[in-house]
């Protein structure tokens, strides 16, 4: 079993690397990123996606790359989808 099988959601890396450690609740990181507070509260509990403008805007902040928090997400997601997904009748193609 692969890595991905245990990917956590983005958003508990946020809670408990970032925030947590900085005694920074969702609301004032999103007041600090000028987004609405639901936005990372939501992040946060792993209900919604971490998208491309939220991965910029916590770059800019963490002074990390928002390529670090497009592959927690991405990586998460992959790990989502092998869970619900079976792709083994798919015969890979076959040059000619």
């Amino acid at each position: 079993m692969t890595l991905l099988a245990f990917a956590i959601h983005p958003g508990e890396i946020l809670d408990e690397e970032f925030l947590k450690p900085l005694n920074m609740s969702a609301g004032a990181l999103a007041k600090r990123l000028d987004v609405p507070r639901t936005r990372i509260e939501r992040i946060v509990k792993g209900d919604t996606a971490l998208t491309a403008d939220t991965a910029l805007r916590l770059s800019a902040f963490f002074g990390n790359t928002p390529e670090f928090w497009l592959n927690l997400q991405r990586t998460y997601d992959l790990a989502q989808a092998r869970k619900v997904l079976d792709v083994s009748h798919i015969r890979p193609l076959v040059a000619a």
